[in-house]
């Protein structure tokens, strides 16, 4: 057995060395998100269950009541939590290994040339993938507090090469400084430049999986009879974590099932439609909200967007598009964005109404919290 170390630590150079010992002590390490209220940081910490904890002074201490981890266990992480209570997700050394090689080898990473940087946040494993991706690459890192976006200008012009971002981040840099932008958390945008990759994964798979719709290596990708889909490779958890005990949630042969529903086609390219609970159902059509939102986001009097179904007596549900506008003086109208999306998709997929709001609820790597607006 080994300990679960928290790291109460802000993303730094500290929060590397940190994690560095903790491994070099056989241990595993689970990464606290620094911005959690008190009642969020005592609720993910009792799923977890650390035996101990590394704060700012870096010393380690014992903490009470908690649980050990197998021995080959790297890392412990809290999922994003889109809806009810987060699980915690356990990732072995062999499975970080795994993807920090392949996922180096679909971006193209040259230890010799290439530098990191990490902007997103390290409790999650958009942002701590970076870190182990570098750590077992040898390739240089910076690593930031957060994503400020002249730190992020300065950090390229300094000599990072490299750096993975939430879509919503594309618009705040000059994307032509980066040899490669990795982007996930959200529907990438279709028109993105040729050095920007976008990824599909979850904590559960140890980072993106799939690049541009293409699986790394040693991953295998599949879809149910009912769409949904599937994936298999040495990258996937070993198993969710409760303050009682570990459970696998692969089946006997090793898929995991995701949630999403996605297509591929012949050659065997990945096409995610979305949550499969996010599905609308408005007649005797379906409506995947990513798509329309996509097309919504184009609309220049749109700042952010999501896009739910609402309990209809006729149709089931109807669809409706929540806006936070770019100009609260000039607000979009219905009939633009109904034109917009049906130019483009069949006649079913456009909002029947507009509700306005001042933010829509989103987690740290930039996914909506879609389960919150229904």
């Amino acid at each position: 057995m080994a300990d679960l170390v928290m790291l109460d630590l802000p993303a730094g150079p500290d929060f590397v060395t940190a994690l560095q010992r903790v491994w070099e002590q056989g241990d595993a390490a689970f990464p606290l998100d620094q911005r959690l209220p008190a009642s969020e940081r005592a609720m993910v910490t009792g799923i977890l269950a650390p035996t101990a904890v590394i704060e700012a002074d870096l010393t380690r201490r014992a903490l009470s009541g908690g649980r050990p981890v197998e021995s080959g266990d790297a890392l412990a992480l809290a999922t994003s939590g889109t809806s009810g209570v987060p699980k915690g997700v356990i990732l072995t050394h062999d499975a970080v290994q795994a993807s920090s090689t392949a996922t180096s080898t679909a971006i193209g990473v040259d230890p010799t040339s290439d530098r990191w940087l990490c902007c997103l946040p390290v409790a999650h494993v958009g942002g701590l993938s970076i870190i182990t991706r570098a750590l077992h690459t040898g390739t240089s890192l910076d690593v930031h507090p957060t994503f400020q976006a002249q730190a992020v200008t300065l950090a390229a012009r300094a000599g990072a090469t490299l750096v993975s971002l939430v879509t919503r981040a594309l618009n705040q840099i000059d994307t032509t400084l980066w040899r490669r932008i990795v982007i996930g958390g959200a529907a990438p945008p279709p028109d993105r430049a040729a050095n920007v990759l976008a990824t599909w994964g979850m904590t559960e798979t140890g980072s993106g999986c799939v690049y541009d719709g293409y699986p790394i290596a040693n991953t295998e990708l599949r879809t149910t009879a009912e769409g949904e889909l599937e994936v298999r490779g040495p990258m996937l958890l070993r198993a969710y974590r409760t303050s009682e005990r570990d459970t696998d949630p692969k089946s006997a042969d090793g898929w995991l099932r995701t949630g999403d529903l996605a297509t591929l086609d012949s050659r065997g390219r990945l096409f995610v439609e979305g949550r499969r609970g996010d599905v609308i159902n408005t007649g005797a059509e379906k409506v995947w909200p990513d798509r329309v939102e996509q097309l919504i986001t184009t609309h220049r009097g749109v700042a952010d967007v999501a896009v739910v179904g609402r309990p209809d007596p006729e149709w089931g549900q109807r669809v409706v598009a929540v806006i936070v506008a770019a100009d609260r003086a000039s607000l979009p109208q219905l009939s633009e964005l109904r034109d917009l999306v049906k130019s483009q998709l069949g006649t079913w997929h456009a909002p029947t109404s507009i509700e306005f709001v001042e933010r829509l609820p989103r987690t740290a790597i930039g996914k909506l919290k879609r389960g919150e607006l229904r």
